[in-house]
């Protein structure tokens, strides 16, 4: 029965009664001679009892009713009639919950990120620069302070932020003989007096604007936004990014798959002796709400050579654009991301490394999630202008989940890379094998496998094995292996 019908539907004694006073006076006035009169009135109060019983009934119906909505826990199943209307109103309430337009959220103060890292590795005589094994070990910290820093209202209340990060670390790592590859673990960082002593540095000190495209308050377009971001900067935080291949620190450990080998390795960003550097960089963001995907595009300038640690101005920075594509899942979390981007560099080198040579070129970042556990990258790298050891780099692989296997915490990553010798090296090598120690050519191939073990919320252990053949583009160099055991902890 349907509450809100009953509860609507009240017959009212009152009436009925006093007419019924009105008629049983009036037949007490009338003659005895009238005895159809008399019957018709009998008739009518009979009725006008059932009604009021009826009435009665209905009312007590009610009560019961609403004693049992009202100490139900759940809405009734589907079958139950009265319990409509209160599934009718539930939806309605999360309806209107889902619709409600968003309040801005507030700033809730700095935010703190610490992690340390460490990693004992191992390579063969037959890689390492000194012709016998070596067993290194080293770590690093990091420590990133993420500051909100309020509203500028003259950019229509733009969001003006700070970051701060500090480096420490010692061991610098194995030595290998000469390579493409910069090295085998981009984990080590040392400052100051070397191994000796350990201090940290300011890694990375920057502030950062945001604000919309109109002219209302930056909350009032959600999702499309200008950043403009200036100071002391990682140039790979804002360009060349992947998600897979991107984080020494718990996934790929060789250089030419952290970044794209030309920029890293190569040294075409010439920044300072921790690849950082001061700089400012502009993007537009459209994170695509509405539509599945969204879309970047940015610029950047970076002090590179000696204005890269502060010694001179920034003539001839390092000019870089990238423009980025994301293809979004229906939750709105990103299914992959692909960046293209190009370079130049008036601080870089010719290849014997004494006169001043513009570097320029484009490269590509892939990162691409299938299903749950698969996570596929690839990048390309071409140098198109300026001399250098290698002009060309492609790298490829995965990183794959570990819930086939009852560890999906877990992650087991694996990639490949060739890296081609220019025809300005493999030239003056062959002229003169005094360069490298032999004449360069072909490709250096490098590959890596790893299995990151995730122990708790904040320890992993991570086992890796690379192998590299062709080092530096030598075909008689031996092929050779390097085992590692990196532990990361992160607060």
């Amino acid at each position: 029965m349907d509450t809100s019908f009953v509860t609507n539907v009240r017959v009212r004694p009152l009436w009925a009664g006093l007419l019924a006073a009105g008629v049983c006076g009036t037949a007490q006035a009338t003659s005895p001679s009238e005895p159809l009169l008399t019957e018709a009135l009998q008739k009518l109060t009979a009725r006008m009892q059932q009604l009021e019983q009826r009435n009665a009934d209905l009312e007590r119906q009610v009560q019961v009713l609403a004693a049992q909505a009202s100490a139900a826990k759940v809405p009734p199943e589907p079958g139950s009639e009265w319990g409509r209307p209160q599934r009718l109103a539930t939806l309605e309430q999360q309806v209107k919950a889902l619709t409600r337009p968003l309040e801005p959220e507030e700033d809730e103060g700095p935010s703190v990120e610490t992690g340390l890292v460490a990693l004992g590795q191992h390579v063969g005589g037959g890689g390492s620069d000194s012709g016998r094994a070596q067993g290194r070990l080293n770590y690093r910290g990091d420590v990133e302070v993420n500051l909100p820093l309020g509203t500028v209202a003259a950019l229509g209340d733009a969001k003006f932020s700070g970051f701060g990060h500090l480096r420490f670390g010692q061991g610098s790592g194995v030595g290998l003989r000469p390579a493409y590859t910069a090295t085998v673990n981009s984990i080590p960082f040392e400052a100051g007096a070397g191994s000796d002593e350990t201090y940290a540095i300011v890694a990375q000190a920057w502030g950062q604007l945001e604000w919309s495209p109109g002219a209302g308050r930056f909350n009032d377009l959600p999702g499309n936004r200008f950043e403009l971001t200036l100071g002391k900067i990682d140039v790979f935080g804002f360009f060349d990014q992947n998600a897979v291949a991107g984080d020494e620190g718990a996934q790929f450990l060789n250089n030419v798959f952290v970044h794209n080998p030309l920029l890293d390795s190569g040294g075409d960003i010439e920044a300072d002796a921790y690849g950082l550097a001061p700089g400012m960089r502009l993007a537009y963001i459209d994170e695509g709400e509405e539509r599945g995907w969204g879309w970047g595009a940015s610029v950047g300038l970076f002090g590179s050579g000696s204005g890269a640690n502060f010694s001179t101005g920034p003539s001839r920075p390092l000019v870089i654009g990238q423009l980025e594509f994301t293809p979004k899942q229906i939750n709105g979390e990103a299914r992959g991301n692909y960046r293209l981007y190009a370079w130049t560099n008036g601080q870089t080198t010719t290849l014997a490394g004494d006169t001043a040579q513009r570097h320029s070129g484009y490269g590509l970042s892939i990162d691409q999630r299938l299903g749950r556990d698969w996570n596929l990258f690839g990048r390309w790298g071409h140098r198109t202008g300026g001399e250098g050891a290698f002009d060309k780099a492609l790298t490829l692989g995965f990183e794959h989940g570990g819930r086939a296997w009852g560890r999906g915490n877990d992650a087991a990553g694996l990639a490949a890379g060739r890296v081609r010798t220019s025809g300005e090296w493999a030239r003056a090598t062959a002229l003169d094998t005094s360069l490298a120690g032999f004449a360069a050519s072909g490709n250096e191939q490098v590959v890596e496998a790893y299995y990151r073990f995730k122990l708790s919320d904040h320890l992993e252990l991570t086992p890796d094995l690379q192998w590299i053949r062709r080092a530096g583009g030598d075909r008689n160099a031996p092929s050779f292996t390097a085992l590692g055991l990196r532990a990361a902890v992160s607060f």
